[in-house]
């Protein structure tokens, strides 16, 4: 049976697009639960009306975009961080550092959602990561992750990610109690004698 999909569903199809699922699954689930309808001539005629605009409006942002995509392809983005001896970091750089890093390099903002990373970058080295603005835009940095110098350089330009910072500032805002820091473990109210 041929249906016109209102929702995304998982392993069955976008909005908007025309797929054939068996009677059964269309009349007992996808129909009923509003995630789509049947494939009528009207339907069909509405989903290629759909389409059309669809492309029209991604044609014109590709159009807008095409400066940014050529100042964004090739750039090449260095981090710093710290790193085992086999190259391995403590830490990461997610899609979210590497938006912010080339919105401050080309001077627009850059949503960290655009960047294509599978997973966080967890070693040292060049890796080519994309950018997915709109369509067939798809401009490509080199993010090269060095290691910190071993002797600890304090004045490091940026760490990595946010949850190595957000473990170095509640050891410095006094988590620690203070019975543990001096030292005095004894004192607890089951220890007192009576």
């Amino acid at each position: 049976m041929k249906i016109v999909m209102r929702q995304d569903v998982e392993k069955v199809g976008d909005k908007g697009t025309v797929q054939t699922v068996s009677d059964g699954f269309a009349r007992n689930y996808l129909i009923p639960k509003g995630f789509a309808v049947l494939a009528t001539p009207g339907e069909l005629k509405s989903v290629a009306q759909a389409e059309k605009v669809q492309a029209r409006k991604i044609a014109k942002q590709e159009g807008e975009l095409q400066s940014l995509s050529d100042k964004i392809d090739g750039q090449r983005l260095s981090f710093t961080a710290r790193a085992s001896e086999q190259g391995r970091l403590f830490g990461s750089v997610t899609s979210g550092d590497i938006a912010e890093r080339l919105a401050s390099q080309i001077g627009e903002q850059i949503d960290r959602r655009k960047v294509v990373l599978d997973e966080a970058i967890r070693s040292t080295g060049d890796h080519r990561v994309t950018i997915h603005l709109v369509g067939r835009l798809r401009p490509q940095v080199i993010v090269s992750v060095t290691a910190e110098d071993a002797g600890g350089d304090e004045a490091a330009p940026e760490r990595v990610s946010a949850t190595e910072t957000a473990g170095d500032a509640t050891a410095d805002d006094g988590a620690v109690p203070e019975a543990m820091v001096a030292g005095d473990q004894g004192t607890s109210e089951e220890s007192k004698p009576e």
